[in-house]
């Protein structure tokens, strides 16, 4: 019998490996530009074409690699970092994974140049699909910069599954910040289809945070700060008015590396718990140093998990950390929340001093109960101690209090001898008929009466699919309504976010939306659709454009669906909202009115039909 276990070739082997470490371009982002910080680059330019299906290249000033460095980082397992076994454990460099240069290599068209300061010639070498093209000296900068073309270009399997090129962008833009927000020492500038992204010139933390995500964030940023024997925190947390619907500006660092726990992520929304309104997630910038040995990174191929010795000490720290930083810069509000203001003393007499005290008014022989009008006034310094019995109250006023039973014993015995029939009326009257057509189910359903039986309607995904259809058609078809803000609203963004809101711009003007400007980091909007208030604005936007970017659903088959779908998603009734019964006859109606009423915009059941013989079924009724 033949032997049927045999050895991969190494570029296919290559090419498995990839598809573990190389998931997207932003993959290939992430590692570039990890080996160029440990390369003690102070300057790195990512330059970057079609979301980085066409170009990926990273140059940086670092120490560059000699002639035999620069072929050995394509083999597998090949790294400067590690020795031993041990050495995985005590880890403060980043781009230590042997794999990564051969399986981008792998998959792509790959141009290396590399120089080292001492050295007059550097080297040139190019490489397609694990194959070495050619290697020849060169003369580069100082430094070293990797271009790679045609990511996936053998693979076209793995092509294809790629996103849209504003997803791939977003997943690119992403990387990017998290490596440049965890090194604010190194100048780092972000440059898409020749058009300027980020230019990051090193400086000190905040100066880095804010420019990454725009100079209105600065007013935001509350700091934090605590050195403990397991952990140091520095960073900043954004104040509670300023939080967010998505969860898109948190960030852990640990030892320089971002990181992803759930597990610290609820330290820190713990300690602003009663400062933030339902559904909405704090912004945190939050950097620990801990001691590598405590650590292990490699739980994950992306080493974004990190797996911690004492994590529940961890958390308690962290929680006790941020809600100190909160309390210290009068951020947490303070324990007299129910404070009388009529109880504070007048502005004009505030530091002055009383001559006397106070003269009380008061009429002693004061008696609600006494038909009389003769009530004489009566004003003491103090107020002397006297009984209502001195003024002769129960012998004068007894008869009169009788007065006010006359006859009830009567009726109350007429009552119990003559007990009436109490009995249920379940017909309903001519005006009760005309309104009793719709109801509402624990202000989530709607139950309406049709001729077969019932329907059972799901009042949030209903409102949705109504407002889809009406936006779909503004758009696409007329032109939407529009209402003038008399004062403009000035809205802050990041510079991902403004080029978004660009392309966006005319789509979203035929939806009722007027732009006034549209700056760097800001846009101003003068006029909204006529369907949504003031205070919904930033909301809308912010669900629209997390919507655009995650692609939601990912098979939409143009921008202005998603448009529509996001729109009426925030605007749609919410599941606890009280509707009388016109509103929830309108509801039902422009239900049946749209051409898809069975499903919403995104695909789930609106409603359920009992005909008769189905609740007949339920109660064994004939």
């Amino acid at each position: 019998m033949t032997d049927i276990i045999q050895l991969l070739p190494d570029h296919v082997a290559n090419q498995i490996a990839a598809g573990e470490v190389v998931q997207r371009p932003a993959s290939v982002v992430k590692e570039l530009l990890e080996n160029a910080i440990d390369a003690g680059a102070t300057d790195i330019k990512l330059i970057v074409k079609d979301a980085g299906k066409t170009l990926i290249q990273v140059i940086d000033n670092g120490l560059g690699m000699s002639v035999t460095d620069a072929r050995l980082c394509f083999e597998r397992h090949a790294t400067s970092k590690i020795k031993e076994a041990e050495d995985l454990f005590n880890l403060n460099t980043k781009g230590f994974r042997g794999e990564a240069m051969a399986s981008i290599a792998a998959v792509a068209h790959v141009e290396l140049k590399t120089k080292q300061e001492n050295e007059e010639l550097g080297t040139c070498l190019k490489i397609e699909g694990s194959q070495v093209t050619s290697q020849e000296p060169d003369c580069p900068a100082k430094g070293t910069s990797v271009a790679v073309k045609n990511l996936f270009y053998n693979i076209p399997a793995r092509r294809n599954f790629l996103k849209s090129d504003t997803i791939e962008t977003r997943h690119i833009v992403t990387e990017f910040q998290r490596v440049a927000l965890a090194h604010n020492d190194i100048s780092f500038s972000l440059n898409h289809n020749n058009s300027e992204v980020y230019s990051l010139k090193s400086g000190n933390l905040k100066q880095r945070i804010v420019g990454v995500f725009g100079g209105k964030t600065n007013e935001k940023l509350v700091p934090i700060s605590e050195d403990t024997d397991i952990i140091n925190i520095n960073g900043f947390v954004a104040k509670p008015e300023f939080a967010k619907k998505k969860r898109g500006e948190q960030f852990f660092f640990v030892n320089d590396r971002f990181i992803k726990s759930s597990y610290l992520h609820h330290a820190v929304s713990s300690a602003f718990d009663g400062l933030l309104g339902s559904g909405y997630h704090p912004s945190y910038f939050l950097y620990l140093q801990v001691p590598p040995e405590s650590i292990d990174i490699n739980i994950h191929p992306t080493k974004t998990e990190i797996k911690f010795d004492n994590e529940k000490h961890l958390y308690a720290i962290i929680r006790a950390t941020v809600k100190h930083s909160l309390g210290q810069y009068n951020v947490a509000p303070v324990l007299d929340f129910n404070r009388d203001a009529s109880m504070d003393t007048p502005y004009a007499l505030e530091g002055k001093e009383y001559s006397s005290e106070p003269k009380i008014t008061i009429d002693p022989n004061f008696n609600p109960f006494d038909s009389g009008t003769n009530q004489q006034t009566y004003t003491q310094s103090t107020p002397t101690k006297k009984t209502f019995a001195t003024n002769g109250f129960q012998s004068q006023q007894l008869p009169e209090w009788e007065s006010l039973y006359t006859g009830i014993e009567n009726d109350v015995f007429e009552t119990e001898k003559e007990p009436q029939q109490v009995t249920l009326n379940l017909e309903t009257t001519e005006e009760e008929k005309k309104t009793g057509k719709t109801f509402q189910i624990h202000q989530k359903y709607l139950l309406s009466s049709i001729k077969s039986g019932v329907v059972l309607i799901h009042q949030n995904l209903a409102h949705q699919r109504i407002l889809y259809e009406e936006f779909l058609e503004n758009i696409t078809v007329k032109e939407a309504a529009s209402q003038q803000l008399l004062f403009p609203v000035e809205i802050s963004y990041t510079k991902e976010e403004i080029s978004l809101l660009k392309e966006l711009q005319e789509d979203l003007e035929n939806a009722g939306f007027l732009f006034d400007k549209i700056h760097t980091d800001s846009i101003v909007v003068k006029g909204i659709p006529s369907s949504i208030t003031e205070s919904q604005i930033t909301i809308i936007l912010e669900q629209l454009l997390d919507d655009i970017k995650e692609e939601v659903p990912d098979s939409s088959f143009s921008q202005l669906d998603v448009i529509s779908k996001s729109l009426a998603k925030s605007l749609a009734i919410k599941t606890g909202s009280k509707l009388n019964e016109k509103e929830q006859e309108s509801l039902v109606n422009n239900l049946f009115s749209c051409k898809e009423p069975t499903v919403s915009p995104y695909g789930k059941k609106v409603f359920e039909t009992l005909t008769i013989g189905e609740l007949d079924k339920i109660f064994n009724a004939k």
